[in-house]
């Protein structure tokens, strides 16, 4: 019975011989087994700064040994560490691009849901005193509409926050979110929630004051509609001010405009905008709509602003016995104000109507201003206009300036025939004032044409010098591959010339040793 010793000698020099026989072989498969170490390391170099942890190039050494240089074996973890980390970026921009829809949309809804708010709180206010009772079913439930339309506002408000967080931290390579909650932005959530949670809520109770309202109806048979305790009129005004705080939520027209935007949509603005370090917020967005279309984006801000404040004009005179209350008077003064007019036929009486009428007249300056702007750049010359009419105020000038001059030759002539024949002393001066006239008008027309060349030498008309710089450039360039040429013939020359010499110098050498065989 064999020893186990022997048994394991003849088992290692079984496999000895076994090795001996594909020696050829491995020595290939260990090429290039370490050739693939080589490319490992250099992989792994270069994913050392985006991977978690360090690669071990002895352990994928110590494998090839292990395995025999099998180059199947050692492409599997290559691929399988790298494939993430090709695709995260492609999962990234994919993930960017969803968020991005989805704060569109969410964007969208709210302010569809503000505006629907707004509305019923309108057609609540308008309609209460007239068709229904206050207190009354249908009262409740455009109340409770209200409301509801609220509670989804701030639903929204909540969601696309939630968005614009998850994108933020997709855009600095996955952060922890508690980064992204920075003081700003807590600040202008809840600053949003609270802008949007206002609006008017209570029990509605018939009041028993005779108002104005915007309808046709008498101003004694028209109740307000609003939350109002008896005997608490503290409660009208609340719910008169949170009926027009209403109109905060308007600020989300300025984000969906954002959003919305084929600036902020166009890959080419984006691009281009990153180079150049512009930031596409709401004002970027608003000088290229005044830029493409000046007067219909004024025009529709203008009347946006005339109705809003039209109405909050009537909303703060309803308690009162002025025709403020009604909307035609209420239009007609916002008019005015706006434009800085103010013929003083009407007047607002509340404190409210007046802080109304107050910001009116600030955003009428600054809607003024905007629009002397616009009417100026439309009436101003382009750059060919300008040309052509400078060119010909020259021409015209020109012409006024040799006729001056004739006339400044003509009255000398004159002057000096007169003093030749020494006749009436009036005829003389009259020939010296005309010419002092003459030579006036001359200087005053040079100085004229001084001052408008003067003006059309500062308008620089950049195209044309860079047209003519690129010109001279270009003229400069085969200025100077002619000049090369010339060089290079001239060295092909001189190279022929020194080979000719040393032919002619090798034929005399020739030559002379054929004559004179002594010389050798």
């Amino acid at each position: 019975m064999p020893s186990p010793a022997r048994e394991e000698s003849k088992g290692e020099s079984g496999q000895s011989e076994d090795g001996a026989a594909p020696a050829e072989s491995g020595d290939a498969q260990g090429e290039t087994g370490r050739r693939l170490v080589c490319a490992l390391e250099m992989e792994m170099t270069n994913y050392s700064l985006q991977s978690d942890s360090k690669v071990d190039c002895v352990n994928y050494d110590g494998v090839i040994n292990r395995n025999g240089g099998d180059s199947a074996e050692i492409s599997v973890p290559l691929t399988q560490r790298t494939a993430p980390m090709e695709g995260e970026n492609l999962y990234r921009l994919r993930d960017r691009k969803f968020l991005l829809e989805d704060k569109k949309r969410l964007c969208a809804m709210a302010l569809a849901t503000a505006v629907l708010g707004i509305l019923l709180m309108i057609i609540h206010a308008e309609t209460c005193p007239l068709i229904y009772k206050p207190g009354s079913n249908i009262a409740l439930i455009l109340n409770c509409s209200i409301s509801l339309s609220t509670g989804c506002l701030l639903v929204l408000i909540i969601a696309f926050h939630y968005k614009d967080i998850r994108l933020f931290i997709i855009d600095h390579n996955q952060v922890d979110w508690r980064i992204a909650m920075t003081s700003h932005r807590v600040l202008v959530i809840t600053l949003e929630l609270l802008v949007c949670v206002i609006h008017p809520v209570g029990t509605y109770w018939e009041v028993g004051l005779h108002v104005n309202s915007s309808a046709s109806m008498p101003a004694s048979s028209v109740q307000p509609c609003v939350s109002y305790h008896r005997g608490e009129a503290v409660m009208v005004d609340i719910e008169l001010l949170l009926s027009m705080l209403m109109f905060l939520r308007l600020y989300l027209v300025h984000r969906t405009i954002l959003l919305h935007s084929k600036v902020l949509l166009s890959a080419s603005y984006r691009s281009i905008g990153s180079l150049n370090n512009i930031n596409f917020t709401f004002r970027f967005v608003l000088k290229v709509l005044m830029n493409k279309y000046p007067g219909r984006t004024l025009l529709v801000f203008i009347l946006c602003f005339w109705l809003t404040a039209s109405w909050m004009l009537t909303l703060c005179e309803r308690k009162t016995t002025q025709p403020t209350g009604h909307m035609d008077t209420a239009l007609w003064l916002i008019a005015i104000t706006f434009l800085t007019v103010g013929y003083g036929d009407v007047s607002p009486c509340t404190t409210c109507g007046k802080a109304v009428c107050l910001f009116t007249g600030v955003m009428g300056v600054a809607c003024t201003a905007m629009l002397v702007a616009v009417v100026t750049k439309t009436l101003a010359l382009n750059k060919g206009e300008k040309h052509v009419h400078f060119f010909m105020l020259d021409i015209q000038i020109s012409k006024r300036i040799r006729h001056a001059a004739a006339n400044v030759l003509r009255e000398c002539w004159l002057l000096h025939r007169a003093n030749l024949t020494k006749g009436n002393g009036g005829e003389h001066r009259r020939h010296q004032r005309c010419l002092l006239e003459a030579i006036r008008v001359f200087r005053h027309l040079r100085l004229k044409q001084r001052k408008l060349r003067d003006y059309v030498s500062e308008m620089v008309d950049l195209p044309k010098m860079q047209m003519i710089m690129c010109d001279l450039s270009a003229n400069w360039n085969n200025s100077y591959r002619e000049l090369e040429q010339r060089i290079l013939s001239m060295e092909q020359k001189l190279d022929e010339l020194s080979r000719c010499f040393q032919q002619t110098s090798e034929l005399l050498s020739h030559v002379l040793r054929h004559r004179n065989p002594e010389i050798r």
